[in-house]
Order: structure tokens, then sequence, then C-alpha cells
């Protein structure tokens, strides 16, 4: 059978350009965390940062055991998807969403912060709104984050970073080490190491925020880069986080880091090797924050079209402009930053507070579904595979800092549930919208007695909305299943999708017949489940890639709305050529 991975192939990302775009993002945390973590541990901030690189190396397992065997695009919603219900997939694309839109604008607001110490001047809540702007109309115009751009930014930034610390350990070399000995007598914040450490890993844990990204362009990347990319994103975060921070306590006294909190690594620049550095780390931070708002616009549209496309957002947000942009999920967000832009004012502790509350419910998603793997899918071929002890360990490491950042500041978790809980609601609609439909009709009934005409009319236009929600056909190809799992694929079918129609495919060899207990088992499932017409298709091919494109342009069925159990380890395809076919049972 024909292969069409080869003609693709050469368009993948490789290493370099697969880390640029993502590391972009979680690399461009260096430019705050370490004030943010100071701000908490105080003199002990660098081990904070240290401990947080530790969690991260759990997690680099973690990822690699969950995309390694689900290769899809998504990330958290997408792993949550192949091994659970629809409802708590959307629960955690909630979370992603949040923590996008958190990302765009703190990652503007810090641009704006950093411009501001080129051109005081510059008001810098407009100054946000205004760059949030600009790349919601590049997006709608259909420019996304260009590879060769990405690089060109991450190797940027990280020679900034690298003359930085270079800088900054001369000038620590050549200088007393009098600010460095002051600051280790201050009084430890918290009343104790402990206490210090505890709230300066929880802050810190802002600092690896990004890591999540490369799994949400997983199917873009050539085969065996993800891993690397986990492994580059790691050894950047664990080395220039923890490292920046203890040369600014070296260097700066503790008092002024509290002074310079948006901008202190231009900060540290400027009082290590002048005027020129500062500019300099300006410059690229502006540069490299700004890529991670670029980010946020692509990563958010494609995580909420895939939503759509499985219908638990309303349908018109899949509306393209000419050049193929989803308009309408672009301007959405775009809205939703501003809004949380004008209600923190544009301070960072709260959209840092918000910013690590989603993202790490995210990465606590991320271990849940390692573990729903693990039980589920134990079939499935995988890379790497992360014990039961590393998983608990790092599920362990996000809930405490999770637990640590509600405790800091309670009122940021207000912040946080004035965007989930809407968000939630309106996905919850979406997903019981069956339902809410049919009460709808019974108010109808009730109205005919009162308002006949009106009563009349919202029942025609109900009616036929529920008729267009039922009409989506769904398949599923099976292998001769029992009636055990057939049985588990119509519950599934029943409790997360709205259809009435339902084709059961099986494939046969040339001369092959299909068992008649098969079809026996269907008509008892077709009979036990009323609501749901039962198509039993039975043709001569080879289960793939090709057949699936085929039958999807026959049918007229989207990819996403078929299904098939969990393939074993001699599958001869990854989950990700199936173009988005998915697993439930």
């Amino acid at each position: 059978m024909p292969n069409p991975m080869p003609t693709h192939h050469p368009e993948k990302l490789n290493e370099l350009e697969a880390t640029a775009i993502c590391g972009n993002d979680i690399s461009s945390s260096c430019l705050y965390v370490s004030a943010l973590a100071i701000s908490y541990a105080g003199q002990y901030a660098w081990l904070a940062l240290l401990i947080v690189g530790i969690v991260l190396f759990l997690f680099r397992k973690i990822y690699g055991e969950v995309v390694g065997a689900l290769p899809l695009n998504g990330g958290a919603y997408n792993v949550l998807l192949n091994t659970t219900s629809k409802r708590n997939a959307a629960l955690a694309a909630c979370l992603t969403i949040l923590s996008y839109m958190a990302t765009a604008v703190l990652s503007a607001n810090e641009a704006m912060q950093y411009l501001h110490t080129l051109w005081h001047g510059l008001p810098i809540i407009g100054a946000t709104m205004g760059l949030l702007g600009l790349f919601l109309l590049l997006t709608i115009l259909g420019m996304s984050e260009s590879a060769i751009v990405a690089v060109i930014i991450f190797i940027t930034h990280l020679t900034s970073l690298t003359l930085l610390v270079g800088v900054a350990g001369w000038y620590l070399a050549t200088h007393d080490l009098h600010t460095l000995v002051l600051n280790f007598q201050v009084p430890v914040k918290g009343g104790s190491i402990l206490n210090a450490l505890f709230f300066g890993f929880s802050a810190a844990m802002l600092g690896i925020s990004g890591f999540e990204s490369s799994a949400n362009f997983v199917e873009e990347q050539a085969r065996g880069v993800f891993q690397k990319t986990l492994r580059n994103m790691w050894v950047v975060v664990t080395v220039f986080n923890p490292l920046i921070a203890f040369l600014a306590v070296a260097v700066l006294p503790l008092a002024s880091v509290g002074q310079h909190t948006e901008t202190l690594l231009s900060y540290l620049g400027t009082v290590t090797g002048g005027p020129w550095l500062g500019t300099l780390i300006s410059v690229n931070a502006v540069a490299v924050l700004s890529g991670a708002v670029l980010t946020s616009f692509v990563g958010v549209s494609g995580l909420m079209k895939r939503m759509t496309l499985d219908r638990i957002l309303p349908q018109f947000f899949l509306k393209e402009n000419g050049r193929g942009s989803n308009y309408f999920i672009l301007l959405a967000f775009f809205l939703l930053c501003i809004s949380v832009l004008l209600i923190t004012n544009g301070q960072l502790g709260p959209l840092a507070g918000v910013y690590t509350i989603s993202f790490l419910s995210v990465m606590a998603f991320f271990a849940l579904g390692n573990f729903l793997l693990k039980g589920k899918r134990p079939n499935l071929p995988r890379p790497v595979v992360a014990g039961i002890v590393t998983v608990t360990l790092a599920l362990a490491g996000v809930l405490l800092a999770l637990f640590g950042n509600v405790k800091i500041h309670p009122e940021y978790l207000i912040v946080f549930l004035e965007y989930f809980l809407p968000a939630l609601a309106i996905v919850s609609i979406m997903l019981n919208r069956i339902a809410i439909l049919r009460l709808l009709l019974l108010a109808a009934e009730w109205l005919v007695q009162h308002l006949p005409r009106v009563a009349r009319l919202a029942r025609l236009k109900i009616q036929r909305h529920l008729r267009e929600l039922a009409r989506q056909e769904f398949v599923f190809f099976t292998k001769g299943d029992n009636v055990a799992n057939l049985n588990k694929v119509m519950t599934y079918v029943v409790e997360n999708e709205f259809t009435n129609r339902l084709k059961i495919v099986t494939l046969l060899q040339p001369g092959e017949k299909y068992p008649e207990e098969l079809l026996n088992d269907i008509k008892v499932l077709d009979r036990a489940y009323e609501q749901i017409e039962v198509d039993f298709v039975t043709m001569e091919g080879h289960f793939g890639p090709t057949l699936i494109e085929e039958l999807s342009k026959r049918w007229n069925i989207p990819k996403n709305f078929m299904f098939i159990g969990s393939p074993g380890d001699r599958f001869p395809y990854q989950i990700s050529e199936l173009g988005g076919v998915r697993l439930i049972i």
C-alpha cells in the first residue's frame, strides 16, 4: 500500500526548528521568573529554581511516554480525548486556553515593560493592547510563526542570556562579595528556609510554562525530534534560571530586585556591563516575548479549531477568511486577552498567578493522562516509559506548587475562576445541548396555550436543530470485537456524541466472510440502544491512512468522527498517520 508520509516528510520541523518554536515560549520565562522567585524565596531563589528543574526532569519522561504513544497535536486535550470522556478532555482544553491567554497577556506586557526602559514615554497598557492587536491582525492575515524567524529569535535570545551570565560572572569575580554576604544575612523570607523554598518553588514553577507547547505541534515535527525538544527545553531552563537568580542575588541588593521586578535582567545587565548590555537585553526581551505572544495566537487557534470540529465549541468558529484563518477564534481570543489585561491592570503578580494556576493544572492533567494511558492503552507502542514513582512524584510536585500559589495569593484564584468558570459553563452547555434543547422543546409545548404562534415557531426551530445535530454519522472499525467491547463503543457514543447513526465497519480479506456471531451481537446492541441506528458494513480492504481518507470522502464523515480500538505493538502505522481517528476502547 502506498504510504503518503514520505511526501510530507521534508516539510517536517527538524530539531533546531522545533526547539526554537517551543523554546521561545519556555525560555521567555527566564526574563521574569528570577524576579518572582527572589520575591518569595529571597537569597534561596536559585535553589528553588533548581528544584523546579528536578520536577521538569520527571515530566520529560511523562510527556515522552504520552506523546510517543499518541503523537497527535492537542496536548492534554488530545490525551484525555483518547483515554477518557470528551467532557474530561474539554476541561483540560479550557485550562489550556486560559494558559494560552495568560501567556499572551503576560508576554506582551513584559515585552512592553522592557521596551519602556528604552522609551520612558511609552504607555505600557496601551502599548500592550497594541501589540496584542498587531498579532491579531497578523494571524488573521494568515501569518504564522515561521521556523526561520523562530530560530533567529531563539539563537539571539540564548546568545544574549549567555552574554549576560558571562558579564555578570566576570563582574562577580572582579568585585568583592560584599553584596552576596549581606543578602545571605538578610532574614529568610517566610521565617524559615523550608517556607522560603516552598513558596519560592511554587512561584518559580512559572519558569517551565511553555514546556507543554511542543506537544501541541508534534505532528509537524520529524520523527524522533519531540524527545529532543523536551531535553533541550529542560537544559535551557535548568541552567539559565538558577544561574541568573544566583547572579542577581550575588550582585544586587535584595531590596533593589523588588524595585525592578518587571525588568530585572536588563537592570542586572546595566549594573554589571553598562547601559549597552541593559539595552541589548531589553531589545532581545521585546523580540522573544513577542514571539511567545505569536505562539499563543497560533496555538490557541489550532486547539479551538480542533474543539470546534469535535463539536465542543460553536460551529461559527470554523468560518475562515480567504487566507484560511479562523478569524472568529482569533478575535474571541484577542478580546479575552484585552479583558484580563484590563482587569489585572497589567500587574505582573495577578497575571503570573492566573498563568501559573492554569498552566500547573494542565501539567497535572498530563500526569493523570499518563496514568490513564498505562491503564487503558497498555499495548500502544511508546519510545519511553515513565515509572509509576516518577509520575507520582511529578504529579505531587505540581499539586504542591498549585497549592502554594493559591496560598500565596488567594485573590489570584478569584481572577482565575472569573475566566475558567464561564469557559467551563460554555463548554458544558455545548456538551449538554441536546438535553437543553429538549427542555426548551417542553417549554415551547407549554407556551402553546399562551403564545401559540411563537411556540410553534420555536418548536420548529428546536426540532430542526435537534435533527441537524443527530444527523452526523460516526464510524467504528471493528476487528471482530466481542459483544462487551461493542457495548463499550455504543455507551461511549451515547454519552459523548450527538448522533443517532453509527456505522460499524469490518474489513475482510478476499474470499473471507465475517463471523456470524458478530452480526448477531450487533443486532442485539441495535435493539438495546434504540436511540442509535446501527449500520453494519463489510468490505474488502486493508485498514490504513489511504482507506480512512477514501471512506471519509465517500461518506462525508470527518476523520475525527471515526473510532478504533487500541492497536497493539504490531500496528504498522503511527496514530498520527490516521488523520485524527480516535481511540475509544
